[in-house]
């Protein structure tokens, strides 16, 4: 065995890159020790990996390794002996002989198994994140992760973006969500934010005569977390200047084409659609601003076929239907009262459910409690709608516009998962990423207990030129029928980003400020160094944030980011591994001026 101080060329090779070319050549690799097998007193078979895979080293030497020890293995590659092949590695038909092994640094037994096929626990893993890393699953998904960077910034490139980078300490801004703050020594009482997004300083760049920016940049937000969010996100963040809607889709259409070449390959790449809808025909169809259009199952709308009946139940401002095909034999009774119960938990007054039997045009085909209040002409117009025929299975929520299509769009989604309607986050060809562009968003999406108007996306989104002489004012319910020049871009049922074309005349973003009431010496002091740069000519300008977690989780597989994040925090916003969020010393809070309760014993 080799001095471990002496000096070395570490590597020639990677352990996954050997193959049958290799044979008869010398090599070196280093990596972890996967696991040790004794053959009699000296023969041992070493299982040793890096980020690309295995490779087998035979040592003709009795040592004493034990499992991650990180060695530097020199030896000749070798054809497997017939019988010992192993198809499941890369590097299945070849092994190391005659080797020669250094220890680079012995290991500690791992507090963690790394068997990619034994659970941990998400607090445990993300505890000792730094041995998760070394998994091949989590290896695989970073490096889908630096490719779609890598395509995105290349893209953006070609496209004549420049790179530019926005400030992390800013001023407190009104998006969405909460602030991360942070205290100013030399300021006293007087606090900066973390960047939501870099929203005013990418607008200010287009005043700046940038033209066009993008930046991969980091966003942080105080919010609840789930699994497609976390306090800190990536996202690729985009603005132009003199461009409309269709030059925004268009130029986002590109770059995320350009990453799924550089992840998926050019053949399912260039067979992706990217369909495009209004806000309006998802909300709908789907129930959801963001359609999963891998399946059918489309809403109908049936209040009119209801509008006279006597079933108590049915008497509300809308009802909606899906039709479940084949649901009778598919769906049991269990599963409906399931359904039921989670149409409520969502703020619905219930389910009711049909099952369609064998004679389809006659009133006795539909099965279920409430066909006994409901007439003749009303079950067949049931069925009629939705196009059911039999052994189908329609269920029905009856109760606000809103809650209707909220609600049945959510028991769509679910009956999509439970019936095996999509292929899963699976990606193997073109048919699996429906992407979807839902255009014309509502300006406002609803008004608070003061009757003010809540932005739908932020205060700086231009208002459909058909819709700006709706804002009045003080608000007021007819300013939400006002739609936006904003977009969404969905793939699978999740939102991917969001954008809109900007307001950049003044008199139209005063328009938009008095109708969310604010005053002018309030609107001076949020904005009065933005509206200032606006004095000096802004041109029109658009732009769009496409979330990189979420696109690299799509592409993985992963039904959560955090396994597409390096160092992600926990449910809860906790880092198991450093312990963030933790206490600072008293010294550190005098010197800013901060005073915090006492420590909870």
């Amino acid at each position: 065995m080799n001095n471990p101080n002496q000096a070395t060329n570490y590597r020639t090779h990677y352990c996954g890159e050997l193959s049958a070319e290799n044979i008869s050549n010398q090599v070196s690799v280093c990596g972890w020790v996967k696991r040790r097998r004794e053959h009699g007193e000296k023969l041992a078979f070493i299982d040793l990996y890096d980020h690309t895979g295995i490779i087998q080293c035979v040592v003709d030497e009795k040592l004493n390794l034990g499992g991650e020890f990180v060695l530097k293995i020199t030896g000749t590659v070798s054809e497997r002996p017939e019988g010992t092949v192993n198809p499941n590695i890369k590097t299945g038909d070849v092994e190391l002989t005659e080797c020669e092994v250094e220890i680079l640094n012995k290991a500690e037994p791992p507090p963690i198994p790394l068997d990619e096929r034994v659970e941990v626990d998400e607090n445990l893993r993300l505890r000792y994140r730094y041995l998760d890393l070394r998994k091949e699953k989590i290896q695989k998904n970073l490096r889908v992760r630096a490719k779609i960077n890598e395509a995105f910034r290349s893209s953006m490139s070609e496209q004549g973006f420049l790179e530019l980078e926005t400030p992390l300490l800013i001023v407190s801004t009104p998006e969405g969500a909460r602030d991360f703050v942070v205290p100013s020594r030399l300021h006293n009482g007087n606090f900066y934010a973390l960047p939501q997004s870099p929203q005013i300083f990418k607008q200010l760049a287009m005043v700046g005569g940038i033209d066009r920016y993008y930046q991969i940049a980091r966003c942080l937000r105080d919010e609840d977390l789930r699994a497609d969010r976390q306090f800190e996100f990536m996202q690729l963040d985009v603005e132009a200047s003199f461009v409309n809607q269709e030059d925004i889709i268009e130029i986002i259409t590109a770059a995320t084409k350009n990453a799924l070449c550089a992840v998926l390959g050019d053949e399912i790449s260039e067979a992706v659609e990217f369909s495009e809808m209004t806000y309006e025909t998802a909300m709908e169809n789907y129930g959801s601003d963001k359609p999963d259009t891998r399946f059918e199952m489309l809403l109908t709308d049936i209040t009119q076929i209801f509008e006279n009946t006597q079933a108590n139940v049915f008497k509300a401002e809308c009802l909606k239907a899906i039709n479940v095909l084949g649901g009778v034999d598919k769906i049991s009774r269990a599963q409906i009262d399931d359904l039921t119960d989670f149409s409520k938990k969502l703020g619905a007054k219930g389910l009711a459910w049909f099952k369609v039997g064998p004679k389809v045009d006659a009133a006795e085909s539909l099965d279920g409690p409430l066909t006994k209040f409901l007439s003749a002409d009303e079950m067949k117009a049931l069925v009629e709608s939705v196009s059911a025929s039999s052994g189908d299975l329609i269920l029905v929520i009856a109760d606000t516009h809103q809650v209707a299509n909220r609600v049945l769009g959510q028991i769509r989604v679910q009956l999509g998962t439970e019936l095996s309607l999509t292929s899963g986050n699976e990606i193997q060809s073109a048919e699996d990423l429906n992407f979807v562009w839902v255009t014309d968003f509502p300006l406002f999406e609803g008004l608070d207990e003061t009757g003010t108007p809540i932005c739908a996306h932020h205060l700086f989104t231009m208002p459909h030129e058909d819709d700006i002489d709706l804002l009045v004012t003080g608000g007021g319910e007819g300013m939400l029928k006002a739609r936006s020049l904003a977009y969404d871009l969905v793939l699978n049922g999740w939102e991917l980003g969001s954008g809109s074309i900007r307001i950049h005349k003044p008199d139209i973003q005063e328009r938009v400020f008095a109708a969310l009431g604010l005053s002018e010496e309030e609107t001076k002091k949020r904005f009065g160094y933005f509206l200032d740069a606006y004095k000096f000519g802004a041109p029109p300008h658009g732009g769009f944030a496409l979330g990189i977690d979420r696109f690299t989780a799509l592409l993985s597989g992963e039904e959560n980011i955090r396994e597409v994040i390096a160092f992600p925090k926990t449910q809860t916003g906790q880092d198991p591994m450093t312990g963030a969020p933790n206490r600072i010393s008293d010294i550190h809070l005098k010197e800013l001026g901060v005073q915090v309760p006492p420590e909870e014993k």
